[in-house]
């Protein structure tokens, strides 16, 4: 199954999926849990525009300050796969309102050919094991599609945006401690789970998560109160495609509970994540495209099965418009099998929403 999958896959899944068993026996200061340690990419060019970091003090932090769990989970090896440079600068209100008039002036858009992307996705997924929900949101236009809406999976390590968002509807970015900055950029741009216990413990657990989720509208998403093994269980949330969506866009409009600096420094972290953790949804961007994002990977004990995950926002260069991302999965014997069932249903639907240019 493994090699059939893999006889059809691109190079670069080719390359992941050979390096993948002889860099298993990794020593045990390596294991990483739901999301602690991604697949790491080799260098080639990027095909996204980088940002520099807005204005003011912005505190660097080495990879080594990392210091990853050992949790229900076992090592993710490194694999050989395509980085992608991510950046987006905070978003501010005037550009938000120019993507919003520019959709107006567009008049009423073409509808989404939902039957089409969902036998194009469900023969791309013929053969893939275990469930997929996945959402696109065109935040310009409310053009949208669903798969599989009614499916609840678990979010895994992208439930750390919805903790870092948690925690400055408490306390503004400009107000946060030191520490509380620095757990911030750890957690969404490595992906450290040291720093969301932490900050998980800052905005109330598990009854904190889920009453900010309220607020910026979520419906299916509970926050899973006690400890799993020697982590919280943030990771084990249970989510929708359209939940997720929801959080997206609530980074990007006037009208949410979050200030605009305080959604700007979410987005600037997502939009700097780490190389090597910069997989999922920025599959589905064209080049020139903007990319904010958090990535989830998450072995489940009972099964020994993968869950992958990919939340983000594409911004189109020139064409002024927003797309909201969100692909959940789970079941992948491999953590490479996920990236490519997420990267896969990601660019299978948004090229029903746009073609990219040469």
């Amino acid at each position: 199954m493994i090699a059939g999958r893999a006889a059809q896959a691109s190079p670069r899944l080719a390359v992941a999926l050979a390096l993948l068993p002889p860099l298993l026996a990794l020593p045990a200061s390596a294991h990483a849990p739901a999301s602690a340690r991604p697949p790491v990419r080799g260098p080639q060019p990027a095909a996204h525009r980088a940002w520099e970091p807005p204005a003011g003090p912005r505190q660097a932090v080495a990879p080594q300050a990392v210091a990853p769990h050992v949790v229900a989970l076992q090592a993710v090896a490194p694999q050989a796969v395509v980085p992608r440079v991510v950046a987006l600068p905070p978003v501010v209100p005037e550009e938000v309102a120019l993507r919003e008039s520019a959709g107006a002036r567009a008049g009423k858009p073409a509808p989404v050919p939902a039957k089409e992307i969902g036998e194009r996705l469900d023969r791309f997924l013929a053969g893939r094991p275990g469930p997929v929900t996945a959402m696109v949101e065109d935040l310009t236009t409310g053009r949208r599609y669903r798969y599989h809406r009614g499916e609840r999976l678990i979010t895994a390590s992208a439930a750390k945006v919805q903790i870092l968002m948690a925690l400055l509807l408490r306390t503004p970015w400009r107000k946060l401690s030191e520490a509380s900055r620095r757990d911030a950029d750890l957690m969404i741009r490595y992906s450290d789970n040291h720093a969301a216990d932490r900050l998980w413990l800052r905005i109330g657990g598990a009854p904190g998560f889920t009453k900010a989720g309220r607020r910026f509208g979520l419906r299916h998403t509970e926050g899973v109160p006690g400890a799993c093994l020697d982590l919280y269980c943030w990771g084990i949330t249970r989510t929708s495609a359209e939940d997720q969506v929801r959080l997206v866009r609530a980074l990007v409009s006037d009208g949410g509970p979050l200030r605009a600096d305080d959604r700007g420094q979410v987005l600037r972290l997502m939009g700097a994540v780490v190389a090597g953790q910069n997989w999922g949804v920025s599959a589905a961007a064209c080049k020139g495209d903007r990319v904010a994002l958090k990535n989830g990977w998450l072995r489940r004990v009972s099964t020994r099965r993968w869950a992958t995950v990919s939340v983000g926002l594409i911004r189109g260069k020139g064409e002024r418009h927003d797309y909201a991302v969100a692909v959940l999965t789970e079941g992948s014997a491999e953590v490479g099998h996920g990236i490519a069932t997420v990267e896969g249903v990601a660019t299978r639907i948004m090229q029903s929403f746009r073609t990219c240019r040469a």
